[in-house]
Formats: C-alpha cells, structure tokens, sequence
C-alpha cells in the first residue's frame, strides 16, 4: 500500500502519537547461516553485516514484513507501520492510552528501541509520511507547497500568450487568491466511503491531471489529486483519446475509492459524453472502455474547460515544467 491509501484509514480519530525506531533495519538480524552473503571488503578487512543493511534490494520489504508481523494484533486497528515510521491513532484520550500501552509493550517483548527525539504522543495534530494529520483531515506539509506558493505570473510576451488572456490588477489579485485557497489547510479531506464522488479531468500536449472530489455537506471537498507527464507515444494521441485516458488512470489511480460507488466525471470534451454510443472504436477505445464498464458505475458529465479545476495540473508555465507535475502520490 502506499503512504495516502495507509492514512486513509483516520477518519474519525482525534489523537494521534508517532513512533521511530532507532536506525530502522539495524533493529534486524540477519540469519548466522547468510551473513556471508553480506560480505564486503575495505582496505582494512573483509567484514560481514550481523544486521540487515541499509541499500540492500529486499531490505524494505524484509523490514516492513517483520514490523508487521509483529505489530499484526493492532494493525488497521489503531496503528498504521510505513516502515520505521509508527503512527498510532484513536477516537479517545482514554482509548489511545490503551493503544499506547500495548504498542510499548509490543515494542518492548521484542526488544525494538525508538528513537525519542523523533517521537510525538498524545497529539491533535502531527506530521507523518510527509502529511500533517489531524483532526480534520489530512493536510499538506508546507514543504510540499512551496512550488504553488512561488508560482510566478507571467513575466513575459511568450508567457502571456501561452495562458491567452489579459493579465492586470484583478487577474493578479485573483492569481494570488488561489494560491492562498490551494495551500490553505485543510488541503486534503480524507474519504468517505457514504459520501458521493465526483472526478475532474483535464488534458493537454503535455500532462494529463484529475481531482478527486466528495460532498460531505459543505460543498465539493478535495480528496485526492493526480497528474502525470505524457509519455512520448501518448503525446502522439488526439485530443480525445487523451482526454479518455485521463479518465482511465483517474479510475486506476484511485480505483480502491471508486469500485462500488457511484461516481460523476466532469470533463472539459463534450464528446466522451457519447463514449458509450460510439460506433467505431479502436483496439484502444475497447480496452480502455472494457476496463471502466467492467469495474466502475460511472456517468461523464460535460463541463466547460473555463470552469475546470483540473486544467492547471495539465499546464504549468513555463518556470516549472522542467519539475514533477503535482500529484497526491508525491506531495
């Protein structure tokens, strides 16, 4: 599982504590009989690891499966492992003292030492795995943001004409205003699974980019957000076809929210209204149509590209295509 599906699991709590452990897969030995395959020589020596090392292939998953089993008892239940990262969440004070203790006494049966700068207890609000988790949901580290914080207007002839629109005073003062509402927590609400799902796709020559939304009785709330770089092949698409595929690794991507639900796409090409109806399908089309029929109950609904939230995902100026689009995966 990755790092955002994990968090998924908070919804509800109100305390939280983290919990590192000192030098991560040091903690693990490794088994007398294949020491000597750790062996490496130095000027000094040839010398074997009696614990696993850092840079090794299967070091990771060794780890995480030996934490995991360790910790199974309590896990999905009020602790969340992302490898050394221990994370332990409940819905009460009294509650999360219990879950406490039988994470310390876990920690303690098998002899894993934490490292107490690096610990938080008892807290409303903390980061983990690069999120700021609290109450109200799942929030973005500021770090992260930096990026749309500095996004500059345009600042030149080629730029202006790239975005295709007057840019003064109001347009400056509304610029400025979104990149305060975007980076303005809570940034991220965590999801629901009683609550309706919308999806936002846009595409351009570039990236493709989606938002994964909710309704939970205060208007349409950010979820999740995902974008990608066209591959060289799929810049070679029509515009259909990757505003379709959009759609696709929309549904892939979060394919763990959206089986079983019900869920609204909004796209900005009027076409793929019809997709059900068209007559003359490619191999493509097939596959891509087989693959959202087969799993997802799904209605596309058009939206017009000037009232597209998703569309800057898909195109960022000039000063910052040279960086990873932004997405929720690596926040």
């Amino acid at each position: 599982l990755t790092a955002d599906k994990l968090l998924d699991q908070l919804r509800g709590t109100k305390f939280f504590s983290k919990i590192d452990l000192r030098g991560g897969y040091h903690q693990i030995r490794v088994a007398i009989e294949d020491c000597h395959k750790t062996a490496f020589r130095t000027r000094y020596s040839n010398y074997e690891y009696l614990v696993i090392p850092f840079g090794f292939t299967d070091a990771p998953s060794t780890f995480q499966m030996t934490v995991n089993e360790i910790f199974r008892e309590l896990l999905d239940k009020c602790v969340i492992i992302y490898l050394d990262g221990i994370l332990i969440y409940s819905r009460s004070r009294e509650q999360h003292l219990q879950d406490l203790d039988a994470v310390f006494m876990l920690l303690h049966n098998n002899r894993l030492i934490t490292k107490g700068s690096r610990c938080d207890f008892l807290k409303r609000e903390l980061e983990f795995l690069g999120y700021i988790v609290s109450t109200e949901g799942v929030k973005i580290d500021p770090k992260k943001i930096k990026t749309i914080q500095e996004w500059k207007p345009p600042s030149n002839i080629k730029e202006l004409d790239h975005d295709c629109f007057w840019w003064e005073e109001k347009q400056q003062a509304a610029f400025d205003q979104l990149k305060i509402t975007l980076t303005s927590p809570p940034f991220l609400r965590i999801a629901d699974r009683d609550c309706p799902y919308e999806v936002i796709t846009d595409a351009s020559d570039i990236a493709i980019g989606a938002v994964l939304l909710q309704d939970f009785g205060e208007g349409l709330q950010p979820v999740a957000y995902e974008s990608r770089k066209l591959q060289s092949a799929e810049k070679n698409y029509t515009v259909h076809d990757k505003e379709m595929l959009t759609i696709v690794h929309a549904f892939k991507t979060w394919r763990c929210y959206l089986t079983g639900a019900d869920v609204i796409v909004r796209t900005d090409h009027k076409s793929l209204q019809y997709l059900r109806a068209q007559p003359n399908l490619n191999p493509r089309h097939i596959r891509w149509l087989d693959f959202l029929e087969s799993n997802f109950h799904y209605t596309i609904i058009y939206k017009r590209g000037a009232n597209n939230i998703a569309d800057a995902l898909t195109r960022p100026t000039a000063d910052t295509t040279a960086s990873v689009v932004p997405s929720i995966s690596n926040i």
